[in-house]
């Protein structure tokens, strides 16, 4: 019997919330959180935000008691790692030794975790997706998840989140699917290159929509905040002047030599399409420019959650993680 589980993301602004019974969505919300909660992708009050999310969910008839949370924080380390074949409690012995190049912190303040990717019997290994977040981070969550009454049973970084969503995609015969997803988000954008479900590249751009309000708060003489409604809102059809047009020109001229690179390095690759999320998904005008920049063609990346019962597939844009973390 399936089990109900919200899905929760946390974003620069908004907090998404998907409350799901196996891979049926029952309700689902997008606020807005309070100004300066999160600071460079760190929830700056666990209290604060616990209270919040508590308030959140009973204001919107939502009634659980346990959760999966989507970490999106720069502290997160995720990583591939090829290791001999081992039973699970020798991998997470050893899992810790696969970071120290990596974290420079106290290993003892981090919990380790893995994926499992493929194993080798005849070369006597396997690859694994291996994953360290601050014990400090999984405590705070646990904490925050408590003030709302939820309990944690589900907790991965973004990039594993979308392994989950692409693992369940439909299979050809053709072999594993090339995937490309696209977060255009507050503080910049991340490309995600994906054959399958297995991860192969992810390249960032400072630029996000940060910018883009800054641009238009300077030429409208307001505070970026309102910039920020101008923009999704179009507002003065300013997605359309010379303020708009030129940082999405500039975005998608970025974003193309991005692709390039990752073109060529995936010499076999049959990668036409790029999925869309994050708030930029919901800007056509952008949408346009980088379409027509990239030569791809622009999908939502909500339509890899069919089957789940959004209304359309761009409603789900903005639940990808929180749907994601869920499965």
């Amino acid at each position: 019997m399936a089990k109900t589980i919200l899905g929760i993301d946390v974003g620069h602004n908004r907090l998404k919330l998907v409350l799901i019974n196996g891979r049926h969505v029952k309700k689902h919300v997008i606020l807005d959180m309070p100004e300066n909660l999160v600071n460079e992708g760190r929830i700056v009050s666990p209290e604060t935000m616990g209270e919040f999310l508590r308030v959140s969910m009973k204001e919107n008839g939502i009634r659980c008691n346990k959760a999966g949370f989507v970490f999106s924080g720069e502290r997160v380390y995720i990583r591939p790692v090829t290791m001999p074949i081992m039973n699970e409690e020798q991998l997470l012995y050893n899992l810790p030794y696969e970071f120290r190049d990596y974290i420079t912190e106290e290993l003892k303040d981090f919990v380790f975790d893995y994926a499992m990717i493929s194993v080798n019997k005849e070369e006597n290994n396997m690859d694994v997706m291996a994953a360290a977040i601050p014990r400090q981070l999984l405590e705070d969550t646990r904490a925050i998840l408590k003030k709302a009454g939820l309990k944690l049973v589900k907790a991965a970084p973004v990039l594993s989140v979308y392994q989950n969503i692409l693992r369940n995609q439909p299979v050809t015969g053709d072999g594993p699917k090339d995937y490309c997803i696209l977060d255009i988000g507050y503080s910049g954008i991340r490309m995600y290159a994906f054959k399958g479900d297995r991860h192969l590249a992810t390249n960032e751009l400072e630029t996000g929509l940060h910018t883009l309000n800054d641009a238009i708060a300077e030429a409208y003489s307001v505070d970026p905040h309102i910039a920020h409604t101008y923009l999704v809102n179009n507002y003065d059809d300013c997605q359309n002047k010379e303020v708009c047009t030129s940082a999405f020109n500039n975005i998608g001229v970025e974003l193309m030599r991005t692709m390039n690179f990752l073109r060529y390095s995936m010499q076999d690759s049959s990668l036409n399409d790029i999925w869309v999320c994050g708030g930029g998904a919901d800007i056509p005008a952008l949408l346009t420019a980088l379409e027509e920049n990239l030569d791809m063609k622009i999908r939502p990346a909500g339509e890899l959650l069919s089957g789940f019962g959004f209304s359309s597939a761009e409603e789900g844009n903005g639940y990808l993680l929180a749907a994601g973390i869920t499965q």
